[in-house]
């Protein structure tokens, strides 16, 4: 008489084994994704003024323009990324890049401000679809020991595809027009969507939950080791699925307090973000300095943010999730006052601490993202990450909206960065309380 067969444990066989090429090419196609999103993202910006121009716009006509995919992006965030627990991680990365490239691709031919409107739109959702199914299968594929490093590499995508919307444009807008960069930004997600549907295997969790084959399941677990038999087992298993794959299971398993605290951080993250990111170049152009300096000051902070993720990653990895992010934001405290101190003094003093304003406001942004992709179990993750996300941009549309009230009652850049210390510390203080009460038990998996 046979034993019976023991079941395949596929989280303890992800994180006992080295990281093998596997892992590296969905770190490497899941940042391509996050780099598109920024590329798109800061690229209307420098294609806005030839629009203007073209259609005859006003500055006013061109702020419905820039919110449009913002919006889509939300819609995408809090409707369609969910779908990704339910049909799969992989099919909605190929699907959504397929759609981020037609409606940019549409683009070109728009000719009024309507159709720019709609078509940015549908863009935005398409973006907000991919970036949570990315994240979730980067975090799947990593083992425990790297998933947050892991998750702010590919983060350092949106970074470095602001980075390099800038570069393109003053390129291409010059020489080739305007609708050169929407040819650039179509042809690189049709790309995109070809090598994620060759190379990006469908998540192992889904494919067991969802009663696959047996031999469909060994084969994704035999490329992340190929020294591993043809023939594999026939049962496996991953982490308890929830009962429901909605966004009533954030709130289940008591995960409630630590939802609601996660969105609070988000929003609180991204209104410092977006506030930081829109009226920066503005105050420092006011208090008196050159054109370079203001952009060396801002390239800084994207800058600051990029370092961050190479350092805040491993220590959540290797310290712990909670207190490494808690010590980003209390830290954030004193950089974002010390360079509301310094917003007037000596160029190389407040380039210094935009640095390390920087690196903990657009790191800290990064890190709560991998924080969050931990926290919600696999079954999960998309929509968790999905709706953080998303409800964080109610944070990213008020920073600015704020930063504009206050400059309208005549407070000073300086006060205005004091104030801004407050956001920090209370994202640092609920960090704190979240790791108290779940850290023990939400990063064993």
């Amino acid at each position: 008489m046979r034993s019976a067969e023991v079941a395949f444990d596929v989280p303890s066989f992800i994180n006992s084994r080295r990281t093998g090429i596997t892992q590296y090419v969905i770190v490497a196609l899941c940042g391509l994704v996050m780099f598109l999103d920024g590329f798109d993202t800061q690229a209307i910006s420098y294609m806005a003024p030839a629009i203007a121009k073209e259609f005859g716009l006003t500055k006013q006509l061109l702020g419905p323009i820039f919110s449009s995919a913002l919006g889509g992006l939300m819609v995408g965030y809090l409707l369609v990324s969910p779908l990704s627990d339910r049909f799969g991680h992989r099919r909605l990365v190929v699907i959504s890049t397929f759609a981020f490239a037609l409606p940019t691709f549409a683009t070109i031919f728009a000719t009024n401000v309507t159709e720019l409107i709609m078509l940015r739109f549908v863009t935005g959702i398409a973006l907000g679809a991919v970036i949570p199914s990315a994240i979730a299968l980067t975090t799947e594929f990593s083992p425990a020991r790297l998933r947050a490093t892991f998750v702010l590499a590919i983060y350092c995508g949106f970074s470095l595809g602001f980075v390099a919307a800038g570069a393109v444009a003053a390129w291409a807008i010059p020489e080739y027009g305007w609708r050169s960069m929407l040819w650039i930004g179509a042809a690189a997600p049709t790309v995109l969507a070809i090598l994620t549907l060759m190379f990006l295997p469908e998540s192992m969790d889904f494919l067991i939950r969802t009663n696959a084959k047996p031999e469909a399941v060994w084969r994704v677990v035999r490329r992340v080791d190929r020294a591993l038999p043809v023939q594999g087992p026939a049962q496996f298993v991953t982490e308890v699925a929830e009962p429901r794959s909605t966004v009533g299971s954030l709130f289940s398993s008591g995960r409630g307090v630590g939802t609601l605290v996660i969105w609070a951080v988000f929003m609180l993250n991204l209104a410092e973000f977006y506030a930081l990111q829109s009226w920066l170049p503005s105050m420092l152009t006011n208090v008196g300095h050159s054109l370079n300096t203001v952009a060396l000051a801002t390239t800084m902070t994207t800058v600051g943010g990029i370092v961050a993720a190479f350092a805040i990653g491993p220590a959540m990895d290797r310290i712990g999730p909670y207190g490494s992010l808690a010590t980003v934001y209390l830290a954030g405290v004193l950089f974002v006052v010390l360079f509301g101190y310094s917003i007037d003094k000596q160029s190389w003093r407040m380039v210094a601490t935009a640095f390390c304003a920087g690196f903990c406001v657009s790191g800290g942004q990064k890190s709560v993202i991998a924080l969050a992709a931990i926290y919600y179990p696999t079954s999960i993750r998309s929509t968790g990450v999905g709706w953080a996300l998303g409800i964080g941009r109610l944070g990213g549309i008020g920073g600015p909206l704020l930063i504009g009230a206050l400059l309208a009652y005549h407070l000073s850049a300086q006060h205005i960065f004091y104030v801004a210390g407050v956001p920090m510390l209370i994202a640092g203080l609920l960090i704190l309380m979240l790791g108290h009460w779940y850290g023990r038990d939400r990063t064993k998996n």
